[in-house]
């Protein structure tokens, strides 16, 4: 099934009676996709808007040049995407449990998201943006961060020793979270 150009909301579009297929340029309005099996599915130039994807099956689904913005998208295991041209943004969404093992996510923009518990292990973050995120517990391992802007991000505990944070951008705030395997105290005079 090929969709292009519409906007479907939760009257035409929800979990009950998602339809596999290609979807170019569509909107998705206030739909509950949560536990909808997506596998397989192409979103391509497509915006998510105020929608609840927690613990859809995202397997081998294709996300190019897709936006979400308002989204609840906890537990998404977006490791097992079309790693072909994954391509997003994310804004104001719940990403709480998300994995990114593995993927190549360069230049992705993460705004006002809540990432507590995310997988980052393994991931080529590079030059991505974090601006007002959440990363508490989230999970930096082997992670490829160089040129990524932590700046106005909170919560996070990220190794210099086991991962690539060259040119990385960090505020005089966050320091404490490239030190925290040291157990040291960073208190204000």
């Amino acid at each position: 099934m090929y969709t292009e150009d519409k906007i479907l909301d939760k009257e035409t579009c929800h979990a009950g009676n998602f339809q596999k297929g290609t979807y170019e340029n569509c909107r998705f309005v206030h739909c509950d996709l949560s536990h909808a099996d997506l596998s397989d599915t192409a979103f391509i130039d497509c915006r998510f808007d105020h929608c609840n994807l927690d613990l859809a099956k995202i397997s081998k689904c294709v996300f190019r040049d897709t936006a979400f913005t308002g989204c609840k998208m906890q537990g998404l295991a977006f490791n097992t995407c079309d790693k072909y041209g994954l391509n997003f943004l994310f804004e104001d969404c719940n990403l709480t449990h998300a994995i990114f093992y593995g993927t190549h996510i360069k230049k992705t923009v993460f705004r006002k998201c809540k990432l507590t518990s995310a997988d980052f292990t393994a991931c080529d973050l590079s030059h991505s943006v974090f601006q007002d995120c959440d990363l508490g517990d989230a999970k930096f391992e082997n992670t490829l961060a160089e040129g990524c802007d932590f700046r106005s991000a909170i919560g996070y505990s990220i190794d210099p020793e086991n991962n690539r944070i060259k040119k990385a951008r960090f505020s005089v705030y966050g320091i404490s979270g490239l030190l925290d395997k040291y157990g040291i105290l960073i208190e204000k005079p």
